[in-house]
C-alpha cells in the first residue's frame, strides 16, 4: 500500500475512536450568514459539543475554496492551493462537515462538490468563514454532547487537525463513534478495526471527510495525485460469510486540479494522506 514520510514522529495511536451518544436532527441554514455560522449556531444554542453535518442543493456567495496542491518545502507532505473564489453564485451538489472547536469558538471542517456559475463542476476544501450563503436550506446533523473536536496542533503532520476528546460516559442512545484516523492507515480496513474491537456488526457512515493518497477504486480507477480531498457519499459496515466487519464506502475524491471523482473504495488500498474524520453510527 502506498504510503507518505510525514515531517514529524509518528503517533502510537493510529486510530483515535471514543464512543458517543448520537442525536439525529435537521437545522435551519440562513441566509446571510458564513457558512461557519450557519453550520454551527443551532448545534451551539442546543448544547452540542460536536457532529457531523450534510447539506445539498444549498446556494452560495460569495464562495472560497482550496483544492489539494503540494507542498512548497519539506515541512508538510502536501498542502493547499491557492484560495480560489470563482464569480457568481455556486451550487452545493453535496458537503460534509465536521463540527468541532478551535480557539474557544465553534469551527467546521467541510468538504464538497458544487457546481460553479460558468457550469464547472469542482469540488474541495470550502472555507467555511470566507463563504456566505446566498439562499436558506437545511443540513442534516448527528450531534453529541458527550464527545467533544478541537484543533490541535499535530506533531506527526506539522498541521492543526481536528482531534476527538470524550466529555463524560455515554448515556443510553444512538451509539456512535467519533474518530480520528491517522496516515498512512488503510481507511476501510480502520473503520473495520474500530467495529471488530467494539463488536459492532452492521454501522453506516454519517458524514465524515479527510484526505487520501490518491485513491483507488473497486472498479480499477485510480487518482495518481499524492494527495486528495475526499467526502463519503455513502458508507457501511456489515459482517461477510466469516463472520468479520467490511466496509463499503462510496467516495467522492478530489484531485489537485479540483475534478471530482467517484467510485467505491477498493479494500487495503487507501491510506490516509493527512486525517480522516469520521463518525460511525450503529444501526
Amino acid at each position: 500500500m502506498r504510503s507518505l514520510r510525514q515531517p514529524g514522529p509518528a503517533e502510537g495511536e493510529r486510530i483515535e475512536a471514543h464512543d458517543g451518544d448520537c442525536v439525529a436532527l435537521e437545522i435551519a441554514l440562513n441566509a446571510g450568514l458564513s457558512l461557519n455560522e450557519a453550520l454551527t449556531r443551532e448545534l451551539v444554542a442546543s448544547g452540542f459539543s460536536s457532529g457531523t453535518l450534510v447539506f445539498a442543493d444549498a446556494v452560495l456567495g460569495p464562495f472560497t475554496y482550496v483544492v489539494p496542491h503540494p507542498a512548497p518545502d519539506a515541512s508538510h507532505v502536501a498542502y493547499f492551493s491557492p484560495p480560489r473564489t470563482p464569480p457568481g453564485e455556486t451550487h452545493v451538489e453535496i458537503a460534509n462537515v465536521t463540527f468541532g472547536w478551535r480557539d474557544g469558538a465553534p469551527f467546521v471542517h467541510c468538504h464538497g462538490v458544487w457546481t460553479e456559475a460558468d457550469g464547472s463542476r469542482r469540488g474541495g476544501h470550502m472555507m467555511p468563514d470566507e463563504t456566505v450563503l446566498a439562499r436558506s436550506g437545511v443540513a442534516r446533523a448527528w450531534a453529541f454532547r458527550d464527545v467533544t473536536i478541537r484543533v490541535e496542533p499535530d506533531a506527526e503532520t506539522n498541521f492543526s487537525l481536528f482531534r476527538p476528546t470524550p466529555l463524560a460516559k455515554p448515556a443510553p442512545g444512538r451509539r456512535a463513534i467519533v474518530a480520528r484516523i491517522r496516515p498512512n492507515e488503510d481507511l476501510c480496513t480502520a473503520i473495520e478495526a474500530i467495529c471488530a474491537a467494539r463488536g459492532i456488526r452492521k454501522a453506516t457512515i454519517r458524514g465524515s471527510l479527510g484526505s487520501l493518497i490518491g485513491a483507488v477504486f473497486e472498479n480499477g480507477d485510480t487518482v495518481p495525485d499524492i494527495a486528495t480531498e475526499v467526502l463519503v457519499l455513502t458508507g457501511s459496515v456489515s459482517l461477510d460469510g466469516a463472520g468479520s466487519p467490511r466496509a463499503r464506502i462510496d467516495m467522492a475524491v478530489v484531485d489537485m486540479h479540483g475534478e471530482v471523482h467517484r467510485g467505491i473504495l477498493a479494500r487495503g488500498e487507501n491510506p490516509v494522506c493527512i486525517t480522516f474524520e469520521l463518525v460511525l453510527e450503529q444501526t
